[in-house]
């Protein structure tokens, strides 16, 4: 980049697309590395962390970055594939520098950091943090309150302190449009103390969804640190098969706390898939399917599959059933799958398309007999059927892979093997 190019702040750096030089994309920009230096002096900014197309977070050092313009980044086209590893020196610019709680020089007023701005220096390939963009009052990114300004890196304190109850609103302003799966990567990379102040901050339904993502360590880990109430509220917005996975991670005595805090059906859910063995049907089936009478129609149908929080797979079919309609159900009656409620008019009662051959999963059908049944049917989800012949829920494909992937696939997604940054 040449001399004198144009001041860049951070935010809108995060989530770039990288591209090599002959424009094919590398990953998306996940956060800046910086190394605080003594005194005032402004941080020299290392590289980035991108996130390349596999999910692994790698190092992108500053001098392989060509370019920094029009919403893209381009780089030499040598990156080195070796997992990111903050070294104890280092700084993540996006993760660790905004909304801190800083100090000005000259007047002695706290202030909260929301962006920071970097520059090239002339004449070199060097990068460093030069200016800050702070709110003055207590108010972070949500906060319309307090005068806001743009000052020097040395007109200002209190980066080097390691800041106890620092906010996460700026943060979540730069990672509100990443999927919970994304947002659980970039969640595990953090600090400890800032993974917490980051999951405390966040509205329980998304909380929900980033711990359905997480390692189980990094589960339990947030739960424990959330107040009791908050943590039913959000074990009560997670899928119940989920928060029952969660669950079984926690000694008795903290699950029968937190299920007595639940709300009392979200709890029976619960309670009824804590029952069952883990890798058994019963264990790995939800309790929300969409479950239809024999007189609704096509129509009804269709309106219940285009519900938005719905996965794909429990979208697939609809189940019919008589009452009552919530699990464990009236006499279940077979499956509809989607394409069949595509190719029938919408006044088509259910009962008249419901394939009845197909023969349901008991609760105690193990995995390996869970998967072949998949397989062999060419099913993404399959019904689970008591001996009196209640829908009790049914088995999607996505958590029949979580069971048959390694115990720490998600440990392994996150932290691929190799170390450093390969400078």
């Amino acid at each position: 980049m040449a001399a004198g190019a144009p001041r860049i702040f951070v935010s809108h750096l995060a989530g770039v697309p990288v591209f090599d030089p002959v424009g094919d994309q590398v990953g998306r920009v996940s956060d800046l590395v910086a190394m605080l230096r003594v005194g005032r002096r402004p941080p020299r900014l290392l590289g980035m962390v991108v996130e390349v197309l596999s999910r692994r977070r790698v190092f992108v050092p500053m001098t392989r970055i060509t370019g920094v313009a029009s919403g893209q980044v381009i780089t030499t086209g040598v990156v080195n594939m070796r997992r990111f590893e903050r070294r104890p020196t280092e700084r993540l610019v996006l993760g660790e520098l905004l909304d801190r709680r800083v100090t000005l020089v000259e007047s002695g007023e706290e202030v909260t950091v929301l962006d920071v701005a970097i520059q090239q220096l002339p004449a070199r390939r060097d990068w460093e943090i030069d200016k800050v963009f702070v709110r003055k009052g207590k108010g972070g990114v949500l906060s319309r309150k307090g005068e806001t300004l743009t000052v020097e890196w040395s007109a200002v304190t209190g980066f080097s302190l390691e800041e106890h109850g620092q906010g996460a609103e700026n943060l979540l302003a730069t990672f509100e449009k990443l999927r919970p799966a994304d947002l659980a990567n970039a969640l595990h990379h953090l600090s400890p103390k800032r993974r917490v102040e980051v999951a405390a901050a966040l509205d329980d339904d998304r909380l929900a969804d980033v711990l359905e993502e997480l390692p189980e360590d990094d589960q339990v880990e947030i739960l424990g640190k959330l107040k009791e109430e908050r943590a039913a509220d959000v074990l009560e917005a997670m899928d119940p098969d989920d928060a029952a996975d969660l669950l079984s991670e926690l000694p008795e005595e903290d699950q029968e706390r937190l299920l007595t805090l639940m709300q009392p059906d979200d709890a029976a859910d619960v309670r009824r898939l804590l029952a069952y063995e883990e890798r058994t049907a019963g264990g790995l089936m939800t309790t929300e399917p969409i479950v239809l009478r024999p007189d609704a129609t096509v129509a009804d149908a269709l309106a219940r599959v285009r519900q938005q929080d719905l996965s794909p797979a429990l979208a697939a079919q609809v189940y019919v059933c008589r009452p009552p309609d919530e699990t464990p159900t009236g006499k279940y009656l077979g499956t509809v799958h989607f394409q069949r409620l595509l190719r029938d008019p919408p006044f088509t009662l259910v009962s008249s398309i419901v394939d009845s051959d197909l023969p349901p999963l008991g609760p105690d059908t193990p995995l390996p007999a869970v998967t072949s049944y998949l397989a062999a049917y060419n099913m993404v989800a399959a019904p689970v059927v008591d001996e009196s012949g209640s829908l009790l829920g049914a088995v999607t494909v996505d958590d029949v892979l979580d069971h048959l992937l390694p115990d720490d696939w998600r440990e392994t997604e996150f932290h691929e093997e190799g170390s450093g940054h390969g400078r």
